[in-house]
This record gives structure tokens, sequence and C-alpha cells, in this order.
């Protein structure tokens, strides 16, 4: 083997596994795979639900637009809905060790008992790498992957950026939407939004 055809080689093999790892979250396009520990301590990837229509709910329990969210019982009643239709719900944290929201595994369980929520996982991403991959920018921001693995929707979790418990009832709830639509077959009539909500309290 030529140094020329070995240098190619090396390159291609080290940009494979680059690509892959880096690959950004696209509406319409495939939903990059992840593998996160659970507040269970189990490993739970997103291929593992292929077949599987999934919603991903980045949260942080300290800020207030999501516990507008919770301690009104919407996204609770979100999850529900959702579970009990088989759709695969996984909250996910990517708050950084010692910043707001950051939450070890007791602490995820207890707020999921306080707010009688219902994901199928409580997801822990204190790197952020997974964050990043799909850009998250907001708690909450809200995605929906089909059940082929394709990103169907990515945004806010309504259409009133509001920490006001009053606004729910005037509000668009997307995910439900969404879901709604993909289960009857029909075309996401709203693929993106604007998220709104606290800052994601990434390390780096």
């Amino acid at each position: 083997m030529s140094l020329r055809t070995l240098a190619l080689t090396t390159a291609l093999t080290l940009a494979a596994p680059f690509s892959a790892a880096f690959a950004a979250a696209t509406v319409g396009a495939a939903a990059p795979d992840f593998s996160l520990t659970d507040a269970n301590g189990k490993t739970q990837t997103l291929s593992q639900y292929k077949g599987k229509t999934v919603v991903l709910e980045w949260n942080n329990p300290g800020c207030p637009f999501v516990q507008k969210h919770y301690s009104s019982g919407n996204i609770p009643k979100q999850q529900a809905d959702a579970t009990k239709d088989g759709v695969i719900w996984l909250t996910i944290n990517s708050g950084a060790g010692g910043k707001q929201g950051h939450l070890d595994a007791a602490g995820a369980k207890a707020f999921i008992v306080q707010y009688q929520a219902s994901p199928t996982a409580y997801l822990f991403d204190g790197d952020g790498k997974v964050g990043h991959l799909y850009g998250a920018k907001t708690t909450p921001h809200m995605y929906v992957i089909d059940a082929g693995g394709t990103l169907r929707y990515v945004g806010g979790i309504d259409s009133i950026a509001s920490a006001d418990k009053e606004d729910l009832a005037k509000a668009t709830q997307y995910v439900p939407l969404v879901l709604a639509e993909l289960k009857d077959g029909k075309p996401v009539s709203v693929a993106t939004s604007e998220p709104y909500g606290c800052s994601v309290k990434y390390g780096s």
C-alpha cells in the first residue's frame, strides 16, 4: 500500500465516525441516534425504539416555563396521552453539574412523582452532547420523530411564549397536533416553530 493510499484510508476511517457523531438534527431527515443513561441507571438509545413514534422533551425543573407546563398538568397530560397511544416520550436534561436544573437520579424521580409525570424515561445529558447534536436551545424544546426515524417536528411546546398558565387554553399545543396528524397519516401542518423558555444550561 502506497503512503498516499494509506493516508487516504486513515483519513476516511477517522472521518466516518466523526461525521456520524456530529450529524445535526434536521426536520425531514433521519433523527441522529444517541445513547444516554436514564434515572433508573439503564442505557436508552433512540435506535432501540425503531418503529415507534418518539417525542424528545428538553427539561429543566428550575425553569419557570417548565414549571408552568408541569404545575398546570399540561406536559404530564401530554405524556400520559402519548404513551397510552404507544408513543415513546423521552425527557432529557442537558443541564451541567452546578447549573440550574441539574438533577441526579433521585432528583429526577422526585420531580416525576411531584408532578405525576409519565415519560417513558428521564435521561441525563450532563456533557450536553445530545443537546448540541439536536440543537436544543430552551426548556422546554420539543422534537417529534416518526416511526420511520424521521424528524418531523422541532420547536416550542405551544404557540404562546409565556410563563402564564392562563395562556394555555388559548395556545396551540404542537406536540399533540403533530402526533394526531402522524397517527392519521396526514402531512404535518406545523413542522417547526420558535422554541421558548429558559436557555439550556450547558457546561460549554
